[in-house]
């Protein structure tokens, strides 16, 4: 797959903090858990911060392999809490569990990523790891952030924050091909 990256900045993009390319060793992969870039585009604008800036990943790669770049690798994105500092979040248009994401009942995670999404994704982790040569570890968003909250529907009941990528995501394929080292 020959890769082409969309550049589509946020409009807070200059407010975000900048690091040195060497600090980045994590690719953290996401999914959008909405139905569509278009709404992934505007919850990412959503400024939530002092800062002026929002939640969002680095790249965002629609159903089709179309990859778009909503931040610049030298800025940090806020997609997982503890390790924007060293990571390039990559979000997946997947609808994950929406639209009731913390709903007890509607925990499963049942869209298949299209055969041309995961090859966008390998094609543009195989570009990061030429161009920036600190990258080895790769992990799911779920990996990372294992915290439990209180269900949307029962309060009572406790739901994982974070699924995502969730299980239908090719784990085995991914690292047979992207050469990075799951994490943790």
């Amino acid at each position: 797959m020959s890769l082409s990256i969309h550049d589509w900045p946020l409009s807070y993009v200059a407010q975000l903090g900048q690091r040195p390319p060497s600090h980045i060793d994590l690719v953290v992969v996401h999914c959008t858990e909405l139905p569509d870039l278009d709404m992934a585009r505007e919850y990412a604008e959503r400024r939530l911060y002092p800062s002026g800036t929002g939640n969002s990943g680095h790249y965002y790669i629609h159903r089709d392999g179309t990859i778009h770049r909503f931040v610049p690798d030298d800025r940090i994105a806020h997609h997982v809490v503890g390790l924007n500092d060293r990571s390039l979040g990559i979000e997946l248009v997947n609808r994950g569990r929406w639209p009731d994401w913390y709903h007890s009942q509607q925990q499963h995670m049942d869209e298949v990523y299209p055969p041309a999404q995961i090859d966008g994704l390998l094609a543009l982790i195989g570009n990061l790891h030429n161009t920036l040569p600190s990258l080895r570890h790769i992990a799911g968003h779920q990996d990372l952030d294992t915290r439990k909250i209180p269900a949307s529907d029962d309060p009572r009941q406790r739901v994982h924050r974070k699924l995502d990528p969730g299980p239908l995501f090719p784990w085995p394929d991914v690292l047979r091909h992207c050469g990075l080292r799951r994490e943790p």
